[in-house]
Formats: structure tokens, sequence, C-alpha cells
């Protein structure tokens, strides 16, 4: 029987773990290139250390990040642009999209027609912010909303859908 043997077992859980690890690593990526343009590349800042932090922390290698850092200086880099998208979700919960790109009209097209798979729609400027405090990790709930079993399950699958798109860097929700 083929597929079968120890090694076919091992080379899908390797590649299982290596496209989730590179995944990871891109969003990285991308968000030391963007500190790195505002921090001119100097890494003693707060903003860019912080990023180098959690990379370092991922175990992305030391060439990965010295590159995203070179890419955000060097001057035919594209501007990478940080775009907030606001929905409310099963049960009133209120959804946070922080998302990072080269093209904010490709990224609010492509978050619409998302977000219309999933049942949702998006919010207006403000609409969902009201319910959260920025921190340096992202966004904290200031006010939860309580979700019935069926409405959690809906809740983790539409992150999940929302938090495995490229240009998505987090996805933040008040549901308790």
């Amino acid at each position: 029987m083929s597929g079968h043997n120890k090694w076919s077992r091992i080379q899908r859980q390797k590649g299982a773990a290596d496209a989730n690890k590179s995944k990871v690593w891109g969003k990285l990526a991308k968000r030391i290139a963007v500190e790195s343009k505002k921090a001119n590349g100097d890494v003693t800042l707060p903003g860019l250390r912080s990023i180098i932090e959690t990379a370092k922390k991922e175990n992305m290698p030391k060439d990965s990040i010295d590159r995203a850092i070179a890419k955000g200086i060097s001057k035919d880099a594209a501007a990478l642009d940080a775009i907030t998208y606001e929905t409310y979700g099963p049960g009133g919960c209120a959804i946070v999209i922080d998302a990072l790109t080269d093209s904010r009209n490709r990224t609010a097209q492509e978050m619409k027609h998302l977000l219309s798979e999933l049942g949702l729609a998006l919010a207006s400027q403000g609409s969902a912010l009201w319910a959260f405090e920025k921190t340096a990790e992202g966004y904290t709930p200031k006010t939860t909303v309580p979700l019935s079993p069926e409405d959690d399950a809906k809740l983790m699958q539409i992150m999940e859908k929302i938090d495995a798109y490229d240009d998505v860097q987090g996805v933040y929700t008040n549901a308790e």
C-alpha cells in the first residue's frame, strides 16, 4: 500500500508544520518591514525591537529578520499600509481585523468578499472599535458579550478563516 510508510507520514507532518511556520514568518516579516520603515532601520527603537523579539520567540532565522529590515528601508520597497476593518459576528460580538497590505483597494474588496462568504458585512469605521482599547499587543476588549455554545463555535470558525488570509495580522473579538 503506497503512502503508508513511515517516510510518507513524516513528510506529511513536516509539510504541515512548515506551512504553518511559513505563514507566521511571512506575517512577521511584513510587520518587521513596516516598523523598519518607520524606524528608518534603527533596531533600538521600541516598536521595531518588540517585533524582532516576537519573531525570535517564533524561531524566525536571523537572516530572515535582517532581510525584512533591509526590505523596509530599501528605496524600492512597496509602501505597506496598516488597515483596520470592523464587523459584527454571531451573537452581536464585535470583531476587529488588523491588516497590512500594499494595495488598500485589493484588500478591501477581498475582505468584503470573505466576510460576505461568512455571512458578515463590513461595519462603518468606529462602529466596533468603541468596544476595544488599543494596546501594544493589539486590541483588548473594554466590554464583553456572552455567547451561546453554537455562536461560539461559529465565531471560532469565522476567526480561523479570517486569520488564514495573508494580509491579516490579527483578529480580535469581545466575546467571552
